[in-house]
């Protein structure tokens, strides 16, 4: 009965949502988040969900495929990105500061976004598969810039960060509230 009372206690903590805000989906970084968000034309609750999926907001994390920072970019993808914006100081060492992690990584969602016409589906996973794997997902099974099947998507490890990651939005935008249009 103990056990019982704890799990249920437990949960009624969990619910609320200072505690959802502190502890489950913080929102660290916010100024930066918006003011790279404005720039790049992208949702900052969607930025937010993707530096919770990526790295639960530890700007030092590297995954074992050698992604960096907070929204776990890859060097050489932050080396495309710097030409891009010709960032002329840039250096992969700097991928671990987040102001540059973030407005790397939301320029590069916002290029997504435009090369997929808005759909966040394709465009997350893009992000997180590459967007050769999606042009040739969308060559081969016929999709259009229409496609919102999640359960679709040929890779587990993708489909089921898309999911993460939609989730993640719908949840900032209910505890934050607020937009920053």
């Amino acid at each position: 009965m103990c056990v019982l009372l704890a799990v249920f206690v437990a949960f009624l903590v969990l619910q609320h949502e200072d505690v959802q805000r502190s502890y489950i989906y913080p929102y660290d970084y916010r100024e930066d988040i918006v003011e790279y968000s404005r720039r790049y034309q992208v949702d900052p609750y969607l930025v937010a969900a993707v530096i919770k999926a990526e790295s639960k907001f530890k700007s030092n994390a590297k995954s074992s495929y050698g992604a960096v920072g907070l929204m776990q970019l890859m060097p050489e993808t932050a080396v495309w990105i710097a030409g891009q914006l010709d960032d002329t100081q840039f250096s992969v060492s700097s991928l671990q500061e987040p102001w540059c992690n973030i407005r790397y990584g939301t320029w590069y969602l916002g290029s997504l976004q435009e090369e997929f016409r808005g759909n966040e589906v394709l465009m997350l996973a893009a992000y997180n598969a590459g967007r050769g794997n999606v042009l040739e997902w969308m060559e081969r099974y016929g999709w259009d810039y229409d496609f919102h099947d999640v359960d679709a998507i040929p890779f587990r490890e993708t489909e089921e960060y898309v999911r993460s990651v939609l989730k993640n939005k719908a949840k900032y935008y209910q505890l934050y509230g607020e937009r920053h249009e």
